[in-house]
């Protein structure tokens, strides 16, 4: 990857392409920084203790924690994007638009954006009233004027934090139209790395003061995710190559066909996308429980048994792999459609060796499709739950590096750092070919 970078700085266009990316990627950093006037950050411990609220902060690189004006990141956004793949299922409307190319995505990314700012409100809502609460806000600034009423201070804070969801998503949009790679993935990506940073910087300030257990957490981190880092990208590049063979064919004068290829299955084919899924739908109740009945018996058990920082935490791990194994079925038939697929095997003249065409194909590539997936949702099952009980044990019982490298963290870090060197890759190809052309 190093040397991709490299051959692209040489080339005018790319660098140009990879310098803009930078560029934004920096301005975003600049506003998980920059505070929201009015807000007491001193008074904001319980955004760190919160599951849900630490979450968010960890995707936005501590940005919530800081009370910054992009403090919401671009989690509506990818609630949203949930949220309307799943209704492209059940709204007809919807699925048609989805076969339409260009213009039947450009009319989805619309919806899109409509849901993202509705969710970004709701959002921007639940987190100022948690601030509220916990002395978040600051009316001694504003004294004498009418921004000294909490409600009107709130108001604005919220109103703040709905642009900033809104500008960040703009961002991400600039990014993949004039950069590398999709840009509301690399926006996750670096506030990821930014949140392990800081968190590997907090127990080095920790080794420097003396403490004796702080240098074998950091080692025992390092190691541990070295070790899960080779297992994602092992998994992630691994496939099922099915071979197939197309026959010779002679049309007048010249022949067809005759050429052995192979359909590349890929063992994890839905990426992070299950474990997203499953940690949206199993945070969504805890969001509604903050902002309607916090503090009632029904939050207090969801807590603690539907959290993974419960002390019942056994029974959220059961529910997060079953949602993980259906969420793996469900995207793997949105990926791979294997009546589509041996329909145009048979329709080319294709055949998989040792199988009839039709549906004795048909059936096999269902059989090797259910296969893989389930092998790709264990996977992913044990990249959910197992990191965090590795990370707890070599900690020590310090939970700044456990909370920074969470096991969505680490596909989402791995899948876009390949993403990106393939996109690279991919414009260096482009442009060789362009400029021999010439």
């Amino acid at each position: 990857m190093f040397q991709t970078l490299i051959n692209a700085f040489k080339n005018p266009e790319v660098r140009k392409k990879i310098l803009i990316t930078i560029g934004l990627l920096i301005l975003f950093r600049i506003g998980c920084w920059l505070p929201i006037p009015g807000l007491n950050v001193a008074g904001m411990g319980a955004t760190e203790s919160d599951s849900l609220l630490g979450l968010l902060s960890a995707v936005t690189g501590k940005a919530l924690a800081n009370g910054a004006f992009l403090a919401i990141g671009i989690s509506p956004y990818i609630n949203a994007s949930i949220i309307v793949q799943l209704l492209t299922v059940a709204i007809k409307k919807l699925e048609e638009w989805s076969k339409q190319g260009d213009d039947g995505r450009k009319k989805i990314n619309t919806v899109t954006r409509v849901v993202t700012f509705i969710l970004a409100i709701v959002q921007a809502v639940g987190i100022t009233i948690n601030w509220a609460n916990s002395g978040g806000l600051d009316t001694a600034l504003f004294t004498g004027t009418f921004l000294a009423y909490p409600g009107v201070l709130g108001t604005m804070v919220a109103i703040i934090l709905v642009a900033g969801s809104m500008f960040t998503m703009w961002l991400g949009d600039r990014i993949t139209e004039n950069g590398v790679g999709n840009g509301i993935s690399l926006l996750i990506y670096i506030g990821i790395l930014s949140t392990t940073g800081l968190s590997i910087i907090a127990v080095i300030q920790d080794m420097i003061a003396g403490s004796e257990t702080a240098i074998w957490e950091l080692l025992g981190f390092l190691l541990m995710a070295v070790l899960i880092f080779g297992f994602i990208v092992f998994v992630d590049l691994a496939e099922r190559k099915i071979p197939v063979q197309y026959a010779k064919q002679i049309k007048g004068r010249k022949q067809y066909g005759g050429q052995s290829t192979f359909i590349p299955l890929k063992v994890n084919a839905s990426g992070v996308m299950p474990i997203i899924f499953s940690t949206a739908i199993i945070t969504f109740p805890q969001l509604l429980g903050q902002l309607f009945w916090n503090g009632t018996p029904f939050y207090i058990w969801w807590n603690d048994w539907m959290t993974p920082n419960g002390s019942n935490a056994w029974l959220y791990a059961i529910v997060v792999s079953l949602l993980i194994l259906g969420f793996s079925y469900f995207y793997a038939q949105m990926q791979f459609n294997p009546e589509e697929v041996s329909r145009n095997i048979q329709q080319y003249g294709g055949f998989i060796p040792g199988i009839r065409p039709g549906a004795p194909t048909l059936d096999y590539l269902k059989k090797v499709t259910r296969r893989i997936t389930f092998f790709g949702a264990v996977y992913l099952m044990i990249i959910a739950l197992i990191p965090s009980v590795l990370f707890s044990i070599f900690s020590i019982g310090n939970a700044t590096l456990v909370n920074a490298m969470t096991s969505t963290g680490m596909l989402i870090i791995v899948s876009v750092a390949l993403e990106f060197d393939k996109q690279l890759q991919s414009l260096m190809m482009m442009k060789h070919y362009k400029g021999f052309l010439k």
